[in-house]
């Protein structure tokens, strides 16, 4: 049966990821989660590679490719570790609000770089005091003269320590009505006078990303930094957080079909009175339910990326997906766990971190309840 959107070529350039992170991510990733940050150099290396931004226009040093390779990448990512996931989010989240919104000279001057990995990007929507309603930010951006002076602070942000370039969401017209109007996207580059870098933030997981707080003070950002136009923000917002949370709905099924391949390898191996775990009968129906379930997941999110890269409209379905995959990968990461004994509570198990790295996915981009909110929304209630 042909796949809704793979085809050879995507598998072949599989294997070539696959085998570049089995070289230059598998074996250092646990050093990079004991050092709270993924090195630079593996920035770099991806950019050589072309693993970054492989869908950009080639005059700006992307391969023209279809959305298939970006998902392909972010699998290939996520069975490496969770942490991983900034790549996505420079990738596939920023890195789009330039292609589609930017001016010809914003996309020669910063896609190149994007693509080497010389530019790590990063979005700053969240604030200390506001986290969906995006509509109610604080941070402000008041014309003064050539400059946008911008004040206020973001939370949350990943990559937020690495970042060279940041689309950050702030109120333009802090007087407008209805107030989601006021809303603009400004990119604010790395020395920008005004801006610094709070605590790098200490998770329950995803060790090796860096997250952090942004703070701008009496900031000044050149007016041809404005990302699109003025006003606009919101909507560019709302147009793009279909593909983000797309994202987080691939990598909540990758993990769950990750852990459950290591789950049944272990309960094969680890015996019990006289015989492996897995000839149990509780072990083979919890195996054979989060076998289902999985099943079924991958069924529905293939049919909704090809349809995301076909243009459609699917803002239902990917809440749907977003809320339903992720719910269900923190279910069978408990599952694993509890399937792993013992053992599963040690570190040295990757079961533990993925346990640990897999709850975010239901807060971020949109939590579970907002997206649910969404659902109901759309189907008239």
């Amino acid at each position: 049966m042909k796949h809704p959107y793979l085809t050879d070529d995507h598998e072949i350039f599989r294997r070539s990821l696959r085998k570049f992170l089995e070289k230059e991510a598998y074996p250092f990733y646990d050093q990079w989660e004991e050092e709270r940050i993924i090195p630079r150099s593996f920035w770099e290396k991806m950019g050589e590679q072309g693993y970054l931004c492989p869908d950009i226009d080639e005059e700006y040093g992307g391969s023209e490719v279809d959305w298939g390779f970006a998902v392909v990448i972010n699998e290939e990512l996520e069975r490496v570790g969770s942490g991983l996931v900034g790549v996505g989010l420079h990738n596939d989240i920023v890195v789009p609000y330039i292609t589609a919104y930017g001016t010809d000279e914003q996309k020669k001057r910063w896609l190149p770089k994007c693509t080497t990995g010389e530019i790590i990007t990063a979005i700053a929507m969240t604030e200390p005091g506001t986290g969906s309603d995006l509509a109610n930010i604080q941070t402000t951006a008041i014309l003064d003269g050539d400059h946008y002076i911008l004040n206020g602070q973001k939370t949350f942000i990943t990559n937020g320590i690495q970042s060279d370039l940041i689309v950050v969401a702030c109120k333009t017209d802090p007087k407008a009505n209805p107030k989601h109007k006021g809303v603009s996207l400004l990119v604010v580059e790395r020395d920008t006078p005004g801006f610094s870098r709070g605590r790098k933030l200490n998770k329950v997981g995803l060790h090796c990303q860096d997250t952090a707080e942004l703070i701008f003070e009496d900031c000044r950002v050149p007016k041809e930094n404005l990302l699109g136009e003025e006003g606009k923000g919101f909507l560019y917002l709302m147009e793009k957080l279909q593909q983000e949370r797309l994202l987080v709905a691939i990598a909540a099924q990758t993990a769950s079909e990750v852990m459950l391949k290591q789950t049944i390898e272990y309960v094969k191996s680890r015996e019990a009175f006289g015989k492996p775990v897995s000839k149990f009968q509780n072990t083979q129906f919890k195996i054979v339910e989060m076998a289902t379930e999985i099943e079924m997941g991958r069924a529905f999110l293939d049919q909704l990326i090809a349809e995301h890269i076909e243009g459609k409209d699917v803002v239902t379905k990917v809440s749907m997906a977003k809320w339903k995959l992720t719910d269900s990968a923190k279910r069978i990461a408990g599952e694993c766990m509890q399937l792993h004994g013992g053992y599963g509570y040690m570190e040295e198990y990757e079961i533990a971190r993925r346990f640990r790295d897999i709850p975010v996915a239901s807060i971020y981009a949109g939590t579970n309840e907002i997206m649910k909110t969404i659902i109901a929304k759309n189907l008239g209630l």
